[in-house]
């Protein structure tokens, strides 16, 4: 069996929604000094709805697979929908990941989670 699926190597080689959004309404920056990745997201929410998302990753190749993957899952979708991402469904959308790169796909999660409370901390705030 390949070490990664085909979705993987893809998502890997043609990540989606690579960029900045520069008037981004939430944005959200994680990081694993353990393996060295760093993922940034950015998200432009309009009626509660993600309109567009964008990721720079520094890190591996399960890392940008799985911020790219993490990207496609919630576009277009409703805040309601993005709170439930898990990073089991960026694994699983991604036909899998190695065990050992499972923390990639939380790191996703996790980039997303931080966004949505940097959204609503704007929110708040009247920013």
């Amino acid at each position: 069996m390949a070490l990664y699926s085909e979705k993987v190597m893809d998502h890997f080689r043609n990540p989606r929604n690579v960029g900045v959004i520069e008037d981004a309404n939430g944005i959200g920056e994680v990081g694993n000094a353990k393996c060295g990745d760093i993922m940034k997201m950015y998200l432009k929410i309009e009626n509660d709805i993600v309109q567009d998302v964008k990721f720079e990753t520094f890190g591996c190749g399960s890392a940008i697979a799985s911020s790219s993957m993490a990207t496609e899952l919630i576009k277009g979708q409703p805040l309601s929908e993005v709170r439930k991402l898990t990073n089991k469904a960026v694994a699983e959308a991604l036909d899998g990941l190695p065990a050992y790169k499972m923390h990639c796909s939380v790191l996703a999660e996790e980039a997303i989670q931080s966004a949505l409370e940097d959204y609503e901390r704007r929110k708040q705030s009247g920013e």
